[in-house]
């Protein structure tokens, strides 16, 4: 995989991570425990957190140095939105 292609795997994953917690962290009526064990949550936010900031600066990065793209820019304020959700 190209370094150029990480922020948009990120930003993949990220949005996969998200669907996951947020199914994960609702409440089962049962037992009144959420779907996924707490700690499950907070490994997944963590992991989300810092493959989401990484792919915001190497989106930014490569703007200064490439110059500035519709497409890449959309994706460093995707990547710096999930960040700071899972933050």
């Amino acid at each position: 995989m190209a370094i150029k292609n990480f922020p948009y795997v990120a930003l993949f994953l990220g949005m996969t991570f998200m669907v996951i917690v947020t199914f994960g962290g609702q409440i089962n009526e049962a037992t009144n425990n959420t779907r996924l064990p707490l700690l499950t949550l907070l490994l997944i936010c963590e992991f989300a957190f810092f493959l989401t900031a990484i792919a915001a600066y190497m989106t930014i990065k490569q703007m200064m140095l490439v110059g500035y793209n519709s497409k890449m820019l959309i994706v460093a304020i995707l990547c710096i939105m999930s960040a700071i959700t899972f933050l």
